[in-house]
């Protein structure tokens, strides 16, 4: 099968641009795909078949049965309804509202025959009992046998592990989209954590309040388990409650979270183990939680409780300290990451790409018309008002898709394999892309030979061990040539990977097949876009015009990264926000503690900023160690998701002094209200006895 296309399809006086694929006549036998009209086995067997969707029906056959109704393709195939497609599945990795067979595709597309070519796509379908090891050790070096320049190994993975398992490198998995999702749950655990952080601290300091019951319990023969039984229940219960109010803030908030991140995930309250892993998770949190109120309660002296005396021992002091500075460390960890992955998504959208991406649009997937009359058809275009430049390319300018081993030059070492993107363009690229020529030239109509010229760019240059590369030659696909240009390198689709070796050759006078790049004056792109589409339909009346600007498809390219951005920042500022909650609390028991020494000092001569001063101290403290302990574990990590970037920004000395900042002034406002409360304090009040 092959990637995504859009075609036109057309039937009666509808047409549009249509998602889907070229797929061989299995393609309905091997993917769990129904039908509701036609047979499944045989609906791609013929090369004029294909299957639409029930939405495609219903817009081109409205009111009609669509099967055995003829289409017409990109205005020049005909071809006949199938089958008719059941909804597809949201939950889906592979989206598309028609298939045509893979023959008809591949009879446009000679290339595809070719050993040497990185194109269409295989899924194999084993025998039941088949072991994939064994299969893989059969088809290790099947390539070499047939294209002997190859140094490829092919091999089998898991379909169903593919959308999560998406990266490999050197025949071993290297990341995905598991990536966002480890890093969720861990943020997610993290959250947890200082949620059950909160808890023990509170319930700690509670136990003033509840030390005569434990000695009461005590005293009248409760023992020491049945106490941490008690607890332990209350901690679980509360889970549980808290349980129920968070699966309706996630009902309320899934909506949002889709819309987010363009997914269609929900909760199947009917699923066994669903239910088991929520239930699980609460009471591991509630152990969790209560495991240390339950241990210190359940410890408490009752001779000493019931006299009133109730002190706390250093050692439970640096403990409680000791969850303040884990908690913050979290949030500490959580706000360098937030301010790192903003960075950097602002630098790969900001990056100088080599080229100039502004007032830049395309349009795909043109008429036959246009394909042979494209010069008359660059040239009306250029005639016209707004328009600066115009050039065709075989490639969209972010997605160079093709790539060849069988580059060959004078001096090549035949031990070397390096793969080399490729591309053929038409006139005035360079000029309307805005790439920097470093030497040579572009193609030119007063050069005859520039049908079997090359320019490459300074990666490819490097890759052949050429210093200065114009006039040398260069043999690809059989076609020996000189290279006349060396352009700057530029970027071609995402910035996770290092700019490839280039090779352009040049496009056939009206033999053009690809998209048609139209340079725009700055300021004028509303009248430019009109005067297009003038032309487009005086040279293909009947045909949907549609463009595409690149600064928004390469913006594209970064959704990913944008979601993981927005959904750091709301998880950061949950996190924070739960560590105040957790502070406030622990400051306010503070303050209650220390109410009779406050008198004492306001007795003395203390001000209230003194006296604030104290009390906020101490927690500034613990949130200054929390920074200086999370800093390195937050520096390597971030380091680590950093490399995953060829280009990426450096890891600088503000970011981590802005962390702290942050973290202390968040401390210091959680912590002032509860300080000041206590600081104003009658003196009277606080020093009376009963």
């Amino acid at each position: 099968m092959i990637w995504e296309e859009t075609p036109v399809l057309k039937a009666g006086n509808i047409y549009d641009n249509e998602k889907g694929r070229y797929v061989q006549g299995d393609f309905l036998n091997i993917f769990s795909f129904d039908l509701s009209q036609g047979n499944a086995a045989t609906a791609l067997k013929r090369p004029d078949g294909i299957v639409i969707s029930k939405k495609l029906a219903e817009k081109y056959f409205k009111g009609q049965d669509a099967m055995g109704k003829a289409m017409r393709v990109d205005n020049k195939d005909d071809v006949i309804v199938t089958g008719i497609l059941e909804e597809l599945s949201p939950y889906s990795s592979m989206k598309f509202d028609f298939l045509m067979s893979y023959d008809h595709w591949r009879k446009s597309n000679q290339w595809a025959k070719e050993w040497g070519n990185n194109g269409p796509r295989c899924v194999v379908l084993l025998a039941e009992n088949a072991s994939v090891d064994k299969v893989n050790a059969k088809i290790k070096g099947y390539l070499k046998t047939k294209n002997k320049d190859s140094n490829i190994d092919i091999f089998l993975v898991n379909y169903g592990q593919s959308y999560l398992y998406s990266k490999w490198d050197s025949g071993r998995q290297n990341g995905g989209r598991i990536e966002y999702v480890r890093l969720f749950t861990i943020v997610a655990v993290f959250i947890l954590i200082i949620a059950c952080i909160n808890f023990m601290n509170l319930a700690t300091a509670r136990s003033v309040k509840r030390g005569k019951e434990v000695g009461l319990r005590k005293v009248v023969g409760a023992y020491k388990a049945s106490l941490i039984g008690q607890f332990m229940g209350e901690s679980i219960l509360i889970t549980l409650i808290a349980l129920f109010f968070a699966l309706a803030i996630v009902l309320i908030l899934l909506p949002s979270f889709n819309s987010l991140t363009e997914k269609q995930l929900s909760l199947d309250f009917l699923n066994p183990s669903l239910l088991l892993l929520l239930l699980g998770l609460t009471v591991i949190t509630g152990i969790v939680a209560g495991s240390y109120p339950a241990l210190f309660m359940s410890s408490l002296n009752p001779v000493v409780v019931l006299k009133g005396a109730l002190k706390f021992k250093p050692s439970a002091a640096y403990f409680r300290q000791g969850l303040v500075v884990f908690q913050f460390g979290l949030s500490i960890l959580l706000i360098l990451s937030m301010i790192v992955v903003y960075r950097q998504i602002q630098f790969i959208q900001n990056k100088n790409l080599g080229f100039d991406r502004e007032n830049l649009l395309y349009i795909n997937n043109v008429e036959k018309s246009i394909e042979k009359n494209f010069e008359a058809f660059k040239q009306a275009l250029e005639n016209e008002p707004g328009i600066k430049s115009v050039t065709c390319s075989q490639s969209d300018p972010i997605n160079y898709g093709s790539s060849t081993m069988g580059v060959t030059w004078p001096g090549k070492d035949t031990t070397q394999k390096i793969l080399f993107s490729v591309n053929t363009i038409g006139y005035d690229f360079i000029k309307t892309m805005g790439i920097t020529l470093l030497d040579g030239r572009d193609f030119n109509p007063e050069f005859g030979t520039d049908t079997t010229n090359f320019i490459i760019n300074e990666a490819a240059a490097r890759k052949m061990g050429f210093k200065d590369p114009v006039g040398k030659e260069l043999t690809i696909f059989d076609r020996k040539g000189k290279i006349i240009g060396l352009m700057k390198d530029f970027h071609i689709g995402s910035l996770h990977v290092a700019i490839e070796p280039l090779i352009i050759g040049f496009q056939s006078r009206n033999s053009y097949r690809g998209a048609v790049l139209i340079r725009t004056e700055a300021g004028k792109t509303r009248l430019a876009i009109q005067n297009i589409e003038k032309v487009y339909k005086q040279f293909s009346p009947g045909f949907p015009f549609k463009y595409r600007f690149t600064d928004e498809e390469f913006g594209n390219l970064y959704k990913a990264e944008n979601v993981v951005s927005r959904l750091a920042n709301y998880f950061a500022f949950l996190a924070i926000f739960i560590s105040c909650l957790g502070l406030f609390g622990l400051a306010a028991f503070t303050s209650e503690q220390r109410t009779k020494e406050i008198g004492v000092r306001k007795v003395l001569g203390a001000s209230v900023a003194n006296l604030v001063g104290m009390l906020s101290m101490d927690f500034v403290k613990l949130v200054a160690i929390a920074a200086v302990i999370s800093f390195p574990v937050a520096g390597y990590f971030l380091h680590g998701w950093l490399e995953k970037y060829a280009y990426r920004i450096e890891m600088e000395w503000w970011y981590f002094l802005v962390a702290g900042i942050a973290a202390l002034l968040i401390a210091l406002f959680t912590v002032s209200f509860q300080a000041v409360k206590a600081a104003l304090m009658n003196p009277v009040k606080s020093l009376k006895t009963e």
